[in-house]
C-alpha cells in the first residue's frame, strides 16, 4: 500500500485545517506532545510543519504534499507542484492580505516613498524583491513578532499580514497598499505527483477538500408545497442552481430541495411559509462537489 506523507500547517492555520479535513470526511487527532497527528486514513501519514517551512520540505521530498499559504511558497521560492487553491484562513474562510502599513502621521503614501526607510516584516524575501521591482533602496529587517508595535520607533513601515485590519487600526497604523493576497494551497513534490497512486490520492483529496470549502456557509433546505403554490415558492427561493422539484406520493403535492446561504435562511423561511410551503427542513452540509 502506498502511503502519502502529508504536511499539516502547525500554528495559526492548524485548527482551521483540521476542521476543514473533518468536513471533508477525515478525522485528524492532534496531540500537544507529538508532531505526528493521527488520521483515520491508512493511506495518509500526517506531520505538523510550520507553514513558513512547508514548501521547502515538500520540494526536498521529506513530504509528498502539504498545505501552506501562497505567501510562504513565494517567500521560499520553492519549486513545487500546485494542486488546489483552498480559500480558508485562521479566522475566516477567505483570503489574507499582506499590506504595507505606516503610522497614521507618516508621510509615506506609496512604495516609492520607502526610499532609505526601514521596513520590518516576516516576509523578507518577498519584500526585498518587490522593492527591487520598484527600484527602491530600503532596509528590510526580519520581524520575530509583534510587528505592528515597531513603527515609528523601530521601523518606518511594516509589511504585515491581516484579515480584518483591526490589529493595525488598534496600533494607529494606516494601510498604504495591499502587496499580496494569499490563501492556502495544496502542493506536492514533483516526484510524488508523477507517482500514479499518490497522484490519485491527491486528486481525491483535492475533490473532497474543495467540496468541503464549497459547503461553507451553505445549508440545504427541503420543503413540501401544493402544485398550485409552486411558482410562488420558487420566486421566494434563491438557489445555488435550479432547485430540485419532485412528485410526492400524494397527488397535487411536490417536494422542493435546494441549497442556499445560511445567512439568508432567517428571512427566506418566513417568506416560504407565506408562499405556501409546508414541512420546511433545514439541514447542514459538509460537502458540495461541483
Amino acid at each position: 500500500m502506498t502511503t502519502l506523507k502529508l504536511g499539516i500547517p502547525k500554528g495559526s492555520l492548524e485548527a482551521a485545517t483540521v476542521a476543514l479535513f473533518r468536513r471533508a470526511g477525515f478525522n485528524i487527532t492532534v496531540s500537544s506532545r507529538s508532531y505526528f497527528p493521527v488520521i483515520d486514513d491508512p493511506e495518509i501519514e500526517c506531520m505538523l510543519i510550520r507553514a513558513q517551512e512547508m514548501a521547502r520540505y515538500v520540494e526536498d521530498g521529506v513530504l509528498d504534499a502539504g498545505l501552506t499559504g501562497l505567501d510562504w511558497i513565494m517567500e521560499s521560492g520553492a519549486d513545487v507542484h500546485p494542486i488546489a487553491d483552498l480559500v480558508y484562513s485562521k479566522q475566516s474562510f477567505g483570503k489574507v492580505r499582506w499590506v504595507l502599513a505606516v503610522p497614521e502621521a507618516s508621510s509615506i503614501r506609496s512604495i516609492a516613498d520607502l526610499e532609505g526607510k526601514i521596513i520590518a516584516t516576516e516576509l523578507v524575501g518577498f519584500t526585498r524583491r518587490l522593492l527591487e521591482q520598484h527600484n527602491v533602496t530600503a532596509k528590510v529587517e526580519f520581524s520575530w513578532g509583534a510587528t505592528e508595535v515597531k513603527p515609528p520607533v523601530l521601523a518606518d513601515a511594516i509589511v504585515e499580514v491581516t484579515e480584518t485590519g483591526s490589529s493595525l487600526r488598534a496600533n494607529n497604523l494606516r494601510i498604504v497598499e495591499t502587496l499580496l493576497e494569499s490563501n492556502t494551497q495544496l502542493i506536492a513534490n514533483h516526484a510524488a505527483w508523477k507517482d500514479d497512486a499518490k497522484r490519485r490520492k491527491l486528486e481525491d483529496l483535492r475533490l473532497l477538500l474543495e467540496g468541503a470549502i464549497n459547503a461553507l456557509g451553505k445549508v440545504g433546505l427541503m420543503l413540501n408545497v401544493e402544485a398550485a403554490h409552486l411558482n410562488a415558492v420558487l420566486q421566494a427561493l434563491p438557489a445555488l442552481k435550479r432547485p430540485t422539484v419532485s412528485q410526492l406520493s400524494e397527488d397535487g403535492w411536490l417536494a422542493v430541495n435546494t441549497i442556499l446561504d445560511e445567512s439568508t435562511v432567517r428571512t427566506i423561511i418566513p417568506a416560504l411559509k407565506k408562499a405556501g410551503a409546508q414541512g420546511i427542513v433545514e439541514y447542514p452540509l459538509n460537502k458540495i462537489v461541483m
